[in-house]
């Protein structure tokens, strides 16, 4: 099904809420949002409750899956020279990039 955003690349690299709403938005109209969070404990929406099960960890919070529906995600160290050769290639490619 062709929606009105498909064939749209976006880059993501917004944290906490209101860039990931964004972006969880362009993804639900089709787009093909990757979203590369920091390195260590990634987005800090993660630290956010509500958690699964009234547990806190990193892959369990509500608030942050809510969020980030519907798109890639990806982990990238920019502190290292492979890192950020890693992350240059999808910003290149991308028709949007979304930064908070």
């Amino acid at each position: 099904m062709e929606h009105a955003l498909s064939g749209i690349r976006v880059v993501d690299l917004t944290h906490y809420i209101a860039g990931p709403y964004c972006t969880k938005l362009l993804a639900d109209y089709g787009a093909e949002v990757v979203k590369i969070e920091k390195p260590g404990d990634g987005d800090e929406a993660r630290t956010l409750p509500p958690f699964f099960a009234d547990r806190p960890g990193l892959e369990r919070s509500g608030l942050f899956f809510l969020l980030n529906t519907s798109q890639q995600g990806s982990w990238r160290n920019r502190e290292i020279d492979r890192g950020r050769s890693m992350l240059v290639r999808p910003v290149e490619q991308a028709d949007v990039r979304v930064e908070t």
